[in-house]
């Protein structure tokens, strides 16, 4: 349980010239992140891109296809909880390991199912280990970076939200074609062990970490409290009691579908609107996450630039927050635009999504104990799932329904880039009434 004491200030012995030990570690640990984030999202994306072929060999509708991925939504936002419990409870390394080991395990076996059922099925099993990434990332980054960096950091290993998708449009659709559909599912599971191999010799606290200098460390502690002066954690119970928790709940139920929506139906919008079969969407969808990978880092960058330039806390963070909500706007255009122009706005409303996310999950760091970030991170990402869990069937239906009026699905999907355009604009203002500042929380 070595990384539940990294928030201590004891004295740490010194390094005496270890040969491990180098300036930078901190962002050895966020590129351990980065990953298995990457994979993470792999895992994610390869029923989407297979979604055709199981159109054809399962005969599914598009509801059904909307309720399988409810599943996932189902026992991940239960698993958010679970898993911010085991973080805070047992530390980062151990809840991580049992997280991906989870995960990766549900990826293999989607390669053993054949119908509707077996999909549920495998999908609550994914669901059920994915909960465990982003608490322990955040947490994981809340106690290796000091506060001016928490948002960059952010950023980068949440760029394997957008790597992964980049990756698996190149790799998914051939591997299926040469090895079968189920081939894909397996190696995604493959990758999720490989990466446990590098996690558990490298993981540890900064305190506990042969590979982080006295230099380093004292970088990372600037600006923390010593010890005995650090807030306990926050009771569960009591949590709930803070309007910056029900802010963080209520901006994660309306903001967090909306990165599920396009994770799940870009390749069939393209296929429906544009005619575009398995390998022919692979370029759009790759330039759709490549504009979303350079534009989030430079999101997740600006608010920390804004900090460094003497704004408070508050006033950095919500301008960051006001101008990606803004930059969702103009999606509601790519149903009717030329299909490069639909990338590159579908690929700034993704870019403001992630940058959005990253500049969240400073803000719980900022104002949250130590203790209890894993905690709210759950609570904020079971919150997301229950909009996950309702959002993908409301399109199925949507889009269902509106197949067989005028306009067909494209009129379909022109009501849901309307809702999408709008979404963080409302969660902004949701947001800014329920928690006018970012101000630290004080645990009594």
């Amino acid at each position: 349980m070595a990384d539940r004491q990294s928030s201590t200030d004891t004295p740490r012995a010194p390094d005496r010239g270890s040969p491990f030990a180098h300036a930078g570690f901190r962002w050895t640990i966020v590129g351990l992140l980065f990953l298995a984030t990457t994979i993470n999202y792999i895992d994610r994306q390869i029923l989407a891109l297979l979604k055709l072929t199981l159109d054809r060999e399962l005969g599914w509708t598009n509801q059904q296809y909307g309720y399988v991925n409810s599943a996932f939504q189902a026992t991940y936002a239960l698993s958010y909880i679970v898993f911010g419990w085991v973080i805070d409870r047992f530390g980062i390394k151990i809840g991580y390991t049992i997280s991906i080991f989870m995960w990766s395990a549900a990826a293999a076996c989607h390669g053993l199912v054949g119908g509707v059922r077996g999909f549920v099925m495998a999908r609550l099993a994914l669901g059920a280990g994915e909960g465990g990434s982003f608490p322990s990332c955040i947490k994981a980054v809340a106690y290796w970076f000091p506060q001016r960096e928490r948002a960059l950091a952010s950023s980068l290993f949440n760029s394997g939200a957008n790597v992964g998708p980049i990756i698996a449009p190149m790799i998914v659709p051939w591997v299926a074609i040469a090895f079968g559909w189920r081939a894909a599912f397996v190696l995604a599971g493959a990758a999720g062990f490989l990466w446990i191999g590098l996690w558990l010799p490298i993981y540890s606290s900064p305190e506990d970490s042969r590979f982080v200098s006295d230099d380093e460390l004292a970088y990372i502690r600037d600006g923390r409290a010593p010890a005995s002066a650090l807030p306990p954690a926050i009771p569960w119970g009591r949590l709930f009691t803070y309007r910056h928790t029900w802010a963080y709940i209520l901006v994660k139920f309306l903001t967090d579908p909306i990165s599920w929506f396009w994770l799940i139906w870009l390749p069939d919008f393209f296929n429906k609107t544009r005619g575009f079969d398995i390998t022919g969407s692979w370029m759009q969808l790759v330039a759709i996450y490549t504009i979303s990978l350079l534009l989030s880092i430079a999101g997740g960058w600006f608010s920390g630039f804004l900090l460094a330039r003497g704004w408070t806390a508050t006033r950095a963070r919500k301008t960051g927050l006001l101008v990606f909500a803004a930059c969702v706007l103009p999606v509601v255009l790519a149903l009717h635009a030329n299909v490069w122009v639909a990338v590159g706005l579908i690929g700034l409303a993704l870019a403001a999504h992630h940058a959005w996310a990253t500049t969240f999950y400073a803000i719980v760091s900022d104002v949250f104990p130590k203790g209890s970030v894993a905690a709210i991170a759950g609570i904020g990402g079971m919150a997301g799932s229950v909009g996950g869990i309702i959002f993908p069937a409301v399109c199925g239906w949507v889009l269902d329904h509106y197949k067989h009026l005028p306009g067909g699905e494209t009129a379909g999907y022109a009501l849901l880039f309307g809702i999408c355009s709008t979404a963080y604009l409302v969660a902004f203002l949701v947001n800014h009434l329920l928690a006018p500042t970012f101000d630290p929380i004080e645990a009594v």
